[in-house]
């Protein structure tokens, strides 16, 4: 009787060690994961703002940060003269250059009060590009820029038009030259696809006019 109990104690224990092997290879598979599972990181600014080639304009909020000089490191936002101001640095011209290029022009000026300073300058508001809608529309105000965004697709950020709006006569106001252009927009002809030119591409700062 004592053999037959010793004996099934023994496959009991033989049939227990297949479920506690794969209990400790989920165990084990379960910590791994855990330490090498990836973090997404997030980030507030549009996707033309990750561009490298993005021009910084004003309005624009930058983080300007200088590695382990987080009293020389600063989020400011670019002027309407196109400057911002920093620690040590006082005035440097933002607008009109990439992120990565001032990165550098901060960097080789920094050199004069710092050993081997490294900088990074990430755009985290994209403000000075949008775009305006005013007039006839249901939801006026203004427009995130993408690239190449083009009337039409501007317009339909604005919830359509109202009863009372001229289609074809909107059109677009634009500065240039320190002068302000007015561009015509047929809107029939615009949708239908008969004339392109009537589609045209933005450019930051147009206001498009629906009376």
């Amino acid at each position: 009787m004592k053999e037959k109990i010793l004996l099934l104690l023994v496959l009991m224990g033989l049939l227990a060690i297949p479920a506690l092997s794969q209990e400790a290879k989920g165990a084990t598979n379960g910590a791994m994961a855990s330490v090498t599972a990836p973090q997404v990181a997030t980030s507030g600014s549009s996707s033309i703002a990750n561009d490298p080639d993005y021009q910084i304009g004003p309005g624009d909020k930058l983080d300007i940060s200088v590695w382990r000089e987080p009293e020389n490191s600063a989020k400011v936002p670019v002027r309407p003269d196109g400057k911002v101001s920093l620690p040590l640095l006082g005035d440097v011209q933002a607008a009109g250059t990439t992120p990565s290029k001032l990165a550098t022009t901060i960097t080789q000026r920094l050199r004069q009060y710092l050993t081997d300073p490294r900088v990074t300058v990430i755009v985290v508001e994209a403000n000075s590009r949008r775009v305006y809608l005013i007039g006839e529309v249901v939801h006026p105000g203004a427009v995130p820029m993408l690239p190449n965004m083009t009337v039409l697709q501007a317009l339909s950020s604005s919830g359509g038009f109202s009863q009372f709006a001229k289609i074809n006569k909107m059109y677009v106001l634009r500065a240039e030259n320190g002068k302000q252009l007015k561009l015509p927009v047929n809107y029939k002809k615009a949708i239908s696809g008969q004339s392109p030119e009537d589609n045209f591409i933005l450019e930051p700062g147009d206001t498009i006019v629906v009376p």
